[in-house]
């Protein structure tokens, strides 16, 4: 059973405050090093209950946070950005479930640590209508290969998007957030023994769980903080305007509409 996972960090057990993430900052390589012992521990438990091939796609800022030297030796990391896939490179059909792991809520969401959708710049992504946290965009293009995502973990509210967008994952609540900065955070080893038994859950039947697929025609509509980062979005072919910050664009398919939004993003990584 091959199993991929995604890591990011807002969501690691003890993560509360933008200097615990923000590369440079005094906590910053503390936090690293627990991000690095959390993903050690749902590997651990990946092998344990049928595993026989994990890879970790570090997800979080420039990607490159998780210590190769202290990750557990069986798993393989991709690591560094950018990447054309960002928080999903890697991924293709031959895995058979997916992980999110140290995820958050979508942009917008209260009692949420650090809630945002991939930048502080989107206030809202939206695919066919529904609003999207990085669970759910990045669970759909699991699915457009056909792989499950089977686990989610991070806080109550990120646990709370990805079951609403996603073909209802298991869920581990590692935090319970009180405020975008602040939550009642528990011992590593209640953490580990709750991800171990999640991690059970989600492999003892894979076959239960189901990809989650948008077929057909697939609409894209991302709304900015500011008007002129939906102005550059629009040297996209084919991105159209809703409203002075709204964007919208009409892809073929799920693949096409995440590399659209990729785009829209990379083209404004540099606008303040």
């Amino acid at each position: 059973m091959k199993i991929y996972i995604s890591a990011d960090m807002e969501g690691i057990s003890g993560v509360v405050s933008l200097a615990h993430v923000e590369p440079g900052s005094g906590e910053y390589e503390r936090f690293r090093r627990l991000m690095t012992r959390e993903v050690n521990a749902v590997v651990e438990a990946a092998f344990e209950f049928g595993a026989s091939e994990v890879v970790v796609n570090d997800s979080h800022n420039n990607m490159d946070n998780i210590l190769v030297e202290e990750l557990h030796p069986r798993t393989s990391l991709i690591s560094g950005s950018p990447k054309p896939l960002s928080m999903m490179q890697g991924i293709d059909g031959s895995f058979d479930a997916v992980f999110f792991i140290g995820y958050h809520a979508r942009a917008g969401s209260s009692e949420a640590i650090m809630d945002h959708t991939y930048t502080g710049r989107v206030m809202c992504a939206k695919i066919n209508g529904k609003s999207m946290s990085e669970a759910g965009l990045n669970g759909r293009l699991a699915g457009y290969y056909g792989v499950p995502v089977v686990l989610v973990t991070g806080d109550q509210n990120a646990v709370k998007c990805a079951r609403e967008e996603l073909d209802d994952p298991v869920g581990v609540v590692v935090k319970e957030a009180v405020t975008r900065y602040s939550a009642r955070v528990y011992p590593f080893d209640v953490v580990k023994e709750r991800i171990r038994e999640g991690v059970r859950q989600a492999l003892e039947d894979v076959s239960r769980f189901r990809p989650t697929v948008e077929e057909g025609i697939v609409e894209l509509e991302v709304t900015f903080n500011q008007s002129i980062l939906a102005d550059m979005a629009l040297l996209i072919p084919g991105m159209t305007k809703k409203d002075a910050r709204t964007v919208v664009y009409t892809a073929a398919d799920y693949l096409e509409a995440y590399k659209a939004f990729r785009a829209a993003l990379a083209i404004n990584s540099g606008i303040r």
